[in-house]
């Protein structure tokens, strides 16, 4: 599948990501783009989902006739995010075309250790 990181994601999530073609909005020179130009020329461009951290992205374009999947994370903490790839990388999996997910996480346990929902 071909995964596109918005400008929040951090890029280290790329290695979990196998199996996957990754390449960010940065790498692709689309990091000043609107959030809408951006999920265009992404679809344009032939990427099936977009990870973002922009929460409100839902509420900012209308994602009804959109082909590419959207996956939201909820922060740009790499070491969070880096505690949960697993649970990011059975998201990308699972996202079906056009879908749109928003991961959480739970608070975590008496380890200090997170956990994924």
């Amino acid at each position: 599948m071909r995964v596109l990181f918005d400008q929040g994601t951090p890029a280290p999530l790329r290695r979990f990501l196998t199996g996957h073609e990754v390449e960010t909005a940065y790498e692709r020179g689309w990091s000043e783009l609107s959030n809408g130009a951006l999920l265009s020329v992404a679809e344009q461009a032939g990427f099936e989902i977009l990870i973002t951290t922009d929460g409100n992205l839902r509420y900012q374009q209308n994602l009804s006739q959109r082909r590419i999947a959207i996956l939201v994370l909820p922060t740009t903490r790499w070491p969070e995010i880096q505690e949960h790839a697993a649970a990011v990388l059975k998201a990308v999996n699972e996202t079906l075309r056009g879908g749109y997910r928003e991961l959480t996480w739970q608070l975590p346990n008496r380890r200090g250790r997170w956990s994924s929902v």
